[in-house]
């Protein structure tokens, strides 16, 4: 057994302030003085980098449909390594998931049941009374082999609206575990895909500190202490996420490029490989003497203009792709096409290493999970190969005539065709690979 506690932080529904109420926890733990560490259950992207800005140690991603089981304990003992305190935010509702297999639905439910780790329910009590005494009882009794520690009431209007509050939820036999008062805390900017992102933030200290004043003025962070429990070591027979393509990867990082999963990157370094970041809207080029360029997602659809005129960018990709691998992801694949079609329909030229060519300006959510089977042997893996991840754009596409990379299904197992793109040594999809699959 680890010596590390953990709790999870889940609501019945996206937009209950869960991500608030997290960030403002780790940052006041760690005023305590305590090593807390955090993580995010299911795919995302931009709340891991606020929970690193909190706590000074890279968050981890949490995915039980795309995670086999063994890398799922494996994921969580590392993260606990030399930890007080693990804090888990869970996303949308703790029970939203996909498909029917238990405790492989991607929900945080499924963490709370396969390790033990108890639940603080952050329940948004606007406009309600007693009523919040009979949705936590729901959530007490939905499933047994997940437990609520307490509630945490979010957007209290009043004291009197606190204690009624209280009132309901010790009713029913759960603590409060505190009561964040509306308007008590900063809000957290948001986009298209989620929050802004962390390191767009001139001001994210200021917002961190902010937050964890909210928190200790208003939550109880000893009994909040208490009600987590003890972490499982270390699960035997652990996997391998994905593995490093490249002994040396170049890695486009800037603010049009941020979307890596910390899991995947800390398994490459662990398994030996050197990573080299570059900025394309410096316009810096991947270096020469690496074995592969990634490129991974973002926000390259705000910075289209700068990204075409990024000549030694552009130039020194096309280079470098004569004679290495080149491997797109999501805003990375529409880098590699034709062009860009920004929100006001101006087309910016990319570096045309496809011929495919996406938009901005005809905007169509594409959002869920998504498993991946390799067509042709690539960065990802042999042919045959099969990975699970994600979705998650607002770009149209107009396909090219290159050859597909990956037949897709969606989480439920419907085909939803081929997908992707390659040519000669690049490959490029939307698909954000999580994880391969074993057995």
């Amino acid at each position: 057994m680890t010596s590390a506690r953990a709790i999870i932080i889940g609501a019945p529904r996206s937009g209950s302030g869960k991500t608030t109420i997290t960030l403002g926890l780790l940052r006041a733990f760690r005023r305590r003085g305590l090593d807390v560490r955090a993580a995010k259950a299911g795919p995302d992207y931009i709340d891991p980098a606020f929970h690193a800005a909190a706590t000074g140690t890279p968050s981890v991603n949490l995915d039980s449909w795309a995670m086999p089981p063994e890398l799922l304990g494996s994921l969580l003992a590392t993260a606990c390594e030399g930890a007080d305190l693990l804090i888990i935010e869970a996303a949308m509702g703790l029970f939203d998931g996909v498909g029917t297999i238990a405790g492989r639905r991607g929900a945080a439910a499924d963490l709370a049941a396969r390790f033990g780790i108890p639940t603080a329910l952050v329940l948004d009590v606007s406009g309600q009374g007693q009523t919040v005494g009979a949705v936590a009882c729901g959530f007490v009794h939905y499933d047994p082999t997940v437990r609520m520690a307490g509630v945490i009431a979010n957007r209290v209007a009043s004291a009197r609206h606190r204690t009624l509050a209280e009132q309901a939820v010790t009713g029913i036999g759960l603590p409060l575990l505190g009561a964040l008062m509306r308007d008590g805390a900063p809000n957290l900017p948001e986009r298209h895909l989620g929050l802004i992102q962390a390191r767009e933030h001139d001001n994210l200290e200021a917002l961190l500190e902010s937050l964890a004043d909210a928190i200790e003025r208003d939550l109880d962070l000893d009994a909040i202490w208490e009600a987590a429990a003890p972490v499982p070591g270390p699960a035997a027979n652990a996997v391998s996420a994905l593995p490093p393509p490249g002994q040396r990867i170049a890695m486009a990082w800037d603010e049009a490029f941020s979307f890596v999963y910390p899991h995947m990157l800390r398994e490459w370094r662990d398994a030996g490989a050197e990573i080299r970041f570059f900025s394309p809207l410096a316009d810096e080029a991947p270096a020469p003497d690496c074995d592969l360029c990634w490129l991974p997602g973002g926000y390259p659809e705000l910075h289209a203009g700068p990204l075409a005129a990024a000549s030694h960018f552009l130039s020194g990709l096309r280079a470098f792709a004569q004679e290495r691998p080149v491997h797109g992801e999501c805003g990375g694949f529409m880098v590699l096409g034709e062009s860009i079609e920004d929100a006001a329909g101006t087309a910016h030229a990319m570096a045309g290493l496809m011929d495919h060519r996406t938009s901005f300006a005809r905007r169509k959510l594409n959002l869920g999970y998504r498993e991946a089977t390799l067509l042709a042997d690539g960065p990802l893996g042999s042919a045959g190969t099969v990975l699970r991840g994600h979705e998650f754009h607002y770009a149209t596409i107009t396909p090219g005539s290159d050859a597909p990379l990956a037949t897709l299904a969606d989480g439920l197992g419907n085909p939803l065709g081929a997908a992707g793109g390659r040519r000669g040594s690049v490959t490029g999809t939307f698909f954000h690979a999580i994880a391969r699959q074993t057995g």
